[in-house]
């Protein structure tokens, strides 16, 4: 009986040591390193930015070097809309942006401007954690050159 006791502690005690050792080793702070993961989330899985912002090629697959860069609209509206966008700016980086720009423009949908953006940008609202965590993960994704 003893054997198998010191056998599993033997094992847990590997394993909480592995954890410890993994988790020493990160480069990045893991609050900023979840932050930029939910924003990357929010980018990618709920908003889907890149199918305005990112170009496709002929397969219609996107450019993965232009990831967010802007791109001409791959659609038009059936009806006339005024001010409709016919191409999506560049978010990679968020240049010509501060960081209180961006998140303002995530939570309320209005530009450094005053003005909200042109159709078929919508109006975003997220709440203040999720517009900082999109904004932080646009600000590791590599700025057009």
């Amino acid at each position: 009986m003893n054997k198998v006791a010191l056998v599993a502690g033997a094992w847990m005690l590997a394993c909480v040591a592995t954890v410890v050792v993994q988790k020493a080793g990160s480069s990045e702070p893991d609050s900023k390193s979840a932050k930029v993961k939910h924003g990357q989330y929010l980018v990618e899985n709920v908003s889907t930015c890149g199918d305005c912002h990112t170009p496709f090629n002929e397969k219609g697959e996107p450019v993965k070097e232009k990831h967010l860069q802007g791109a001409t609209l791959m659609f038009k509206p059936t009806v006339p809309v005024p001010g409709w966008a016919e191409r999506s700016v560049n978010i990679a980086g968020l240049p010509g942006w501060t960081d209180e720009e961006a998140v303002k423009f995530f939570m309320t949908g209005i530009g450094p401007n005053g003005k909200f953006a042109a159709p078929p940008m919508p109006a975003f609202r997220f709440n203040k954690e999720d517009a900082e965590a999109v904004v932080a993960y646009l600000r590791t994704v590599p700025a057009a050159k």
